[in-house]
C-alpha cells in the first residue's frame, strides 16, 4: 500500500464556492504545464510514471505535467472500495481480459478501458490552491467545458463527484495528494468506451446511476485527438497555466526514462489475481 504521509481523498461534495472559475482565470502569472499525450498505456506502468514524477515535481525538477492517456481494460479499487462492488469473480475479470488493481487513489470502483480519456494532473499546488474540494471542483469544470465544446450540457450533482449530463455520468475523478501538496490520479472522461465494461462493476459505488459517453450524447464519432484539445484548452483556462506539448518522441523517451520509475519498495501497485 501507499506510504502513510500520502493523503487519501474521498472528499465529501462541497459546492463550488461562489466566483470559483474567475479565481482559477485571474491569477496573473501562467503556471508551466507540459502535456504528454500517452495513448495506450498498461495501468501499472501509468502508475510507475506518475510516482516519478510526483517525486521529480516535488524536488521542482520539473513543471507542472498533465498526461492524457487511455488504459487497457482495467478495473481499479480506491482507498474506500468494497469489493462487493465489483460484481465479477476474479476469473471472471480474467476470463474478460480485465486487468483488477488496488490504486492508491481515494474513492471507490472505476473502470478503465480504451475509448476512455484519462487524464493525470501532477501539480504542486500552490498556497491559494490548497484546498481538496477546490481542486476537486476544478476538475470538474475542466471537463464540463470540455464538454461543453461538443455541445453537451454537462454538471455536478448534488453530494456526489464527478460530472454528470442527462443524469447519467460521463466522468469520474479520484484523485491523490502526496506531501508538498502535489497530486496525481486524476479524471477518466467516456469519449468512446465499450459501455457494457462499467456492467462488471458498481461504478464508484454508487448504485442505481447509469454511465454514458460523448460519443452516445452526440451520436455520432468524435477524435480522441479533438477530445484530448478540448480538455487541454479547459485545464489552461481553469488552472490559468500555459501548456506546452511534448512531442510524441519525448513522451516515448518519458516514459523509458529510469528516473520516473520508482525505486523504494511501497511504491508499487497491488494488483489482484
Amino acid at each position: 500500500m501507499r506510504p502513510a504521509r500520502d493523503h487519501y481523498v474521498q472528499a465529501p461534495f462541497k459546492a463550488a464556492p461562489d466566483g470559483l472559475s474567475d479565481l482559477a482565470e485571474s491569477e496573473p502569472q501562467p503556471a508551466a504545464l507540459e502535456v504528454a499525450r500517452l495513448g495506450l498505456v498498461e495501468y501499472a506502468r501509468a502508475l510507475d510514471l506518475q510516482a516519478g514524477l510526483v517525486r521529480r515535481r516535488a524536488a521542482g525538477e520539473i513543471p507542472d505535467q498533465l498526461l492524457l492517456l487511455e488504459h487497457p481494460h482495467v478495473v481499479t479499487l480506491g482507498s474506500s472500495a468494497h469489493r462487493d462492488h465489483v460484481l465479477a469473480s476474479d476469473a471472471q475479470l480474467r476470463e474478460r481480459g480485465i486487468d483488477l488493481f488496488e490504486a492508491g487513489r481515494g474513492g471507490d470502483v472505476t473502470y478503465h478501458g480504451p475509448g476512455q480519456l484519462v487524464g493525470y494532473p501532477i501539480l504542486r499546488l500552490g498556497r491559494e490552491r490548497r484546498d481538496l474540494h477546490r481542486y476537486l471542483r476544478d476538475l470538474e469544470e475542466v471537463l464540463i467545458r470540455a464538454l461543453a465544446a461538443f455541445g453537451v450540457p454537462a454538471a455536478r450533482a448534488d453530494g456526489l463527484t464527478g460530472v454528470w449530463t442527462g443524469g447519467r455520468k460521463i466522468a469520474a475523478i479520484g484523485i491523490r495528494v502526496s506531501s508538498g501538496w502535489v497530486t496525481s490520479h486524476g479524471f477518466a472522461l467516456n469519449v468512446d468506451p465499450d459501455l457494457d465494461y462499467f456492467a462488471n462493476i458498481v461504478p464508484c459505488g454508487i448504485h442505481g446511476r447509469e454511465v454514458t459517453s460523448l460519443v452516445e450524447c452526440t451520436g455520432g464519432p468524435v477524435p480522441m485527438a479533438a477530445v484530448e484539445d478540448a480538455v487541454v484548452s479547459a485545464f489552461a483556462e481553469v488552472f490559468a497555466a500555459s501548456p506546452a506539448h511534448r512531442s510524441p518522441r519525448e513522451a516515448a523517451d518519458g516514459l523509458r526514462d529510469r528516473r520516473e520509475i520508482p525505486a523504494g519498495p511501497g511504491e508499487n501497485p497491488v494488483r489482484r489475481t
